[in-house]
């Protein structure tokens, strides 16, 4: 027990020295590619090696020299978020690159703003057109629907009328329908919404959805109390269709980076059933729900 101890202690050391080699070699890059001129600063001439020099950005940033100099080397300093902004700003990062330095800070990365976040890539839209017959669909960071293929239409009973995952399922009598086992699927939904909002405790949007469905749902409302919370990117829902019967799907949840907060929702026939037949007899019949 204790020579797994030891060796354990020993890559959680190795791991932390190797973060701080790379914060080291990150800092070092990010300085070494901007001029005097890119941050408002005179020139001061013939520089032995590119970029600015480390006192320059530390007064910059606001810091001490000797603690930015610290800090560039490697060494085991707390570092806080503010002070990590007033460096990726005297730096000019990017929202990857600052995010790459709260990571090698040992920070969590603050949450992006989603106002920041612009409208959909016209790549996933044609992304979703080109997964049909398949049904597809991308999520915003509410649940909501920020775009749906024609087979998700199809298949999951979606009207113009659904604009939220979350509250189609607690409010679409159509979209309910749809779900062979409503009942066992519920308590999981919750609980995926759930840890999404644990995400995001600063977004007031999160508690506006759950306020709403409790006062209109008393089953949201009650599986809500319960506070289960789970993390699942795959799993697989059963589906009744009123032309075709039973569709089974194995589903997974890709998160878009350049959308923060975003998922793509793809979904495929389960082996072993006639899902992808009656897929393919929905697209052939063009015939939607209701």
């Amino acid at each position: 027990m204790r020579e797994g101890h030891d060796l354990g202690r020993a890559a959680a050391y190795a791991g932390c020295v190797d973060r701080r080699d790379q914060l080291r070699d990150f800092l070092r890059t990010r300085r070494a590619r901007l001029t005097p001129a890119d941050v408002g600063l005179p020139d001061a001439g013939v520089r032995r090696t590119p970029g600015l020099r480390r006192e320059e950005v530390a007064v910059i940033a606001g810091v001490g020299v000797s603690w930015y100099t610290w800090l560039e080397q490697g060494r085991d300093i707390k570092v806080s978020a503010q002070v990590l902004d007033a460096i990726a700003d005297a730096l000019r990062l990017d929202a990857h690159e600052r995010a790459y330095l709260y990571r090698l800070a040992g920070l969590n990365p603050p949450p992006a703003d989603p106002r920041a976040v612009g409208p959909l890539d016209p790549k996933l839209h044609r992304l979703l057109e080109g997964w049909l017959p398949r049904p597809a669909y991308i999520l915003d960071r509410h649940w909501g629907l920020a775009a749906v293929n024609s087979m998700a239409r199809t298949v999951f009973g979606f009207s113009d009328r659904d604009h939220n995952c979350l509250v189609a399922f607690f409010t679409s009598s159509r979209y309910r329908a749809a779900f062979t086992h409503w009942e066992q699927a519920a308590p999981d939904v919750v609980a995926r919404f759930r840890a999404d909002a644990g995400k995001h405790p600063a977004d007031p949007q999160f508690q506006r959805l759950v306020t709403h469905l409790t006062a209109i749902s008393t089953e949201f409302a009650r599986i809500w109390a319960q506070h289960e919370v789970t993390e699942t990117g795959q799993g697989r829902k059963f589906i009744t269709h009123p032309h075709v019967g039973e569709m089974v799907f194995d589903y997974t949840r890709l998160p878009l980076p350049d959308h923060p907060g975003h998922c793509l929702v793809l979904h495929n026939p389960a082996p072993g059933t006639e899902t992808a037949d009656r897929l393919d007899f929905l697209t052939r019949e063009h015939r939607p729900v209701g």
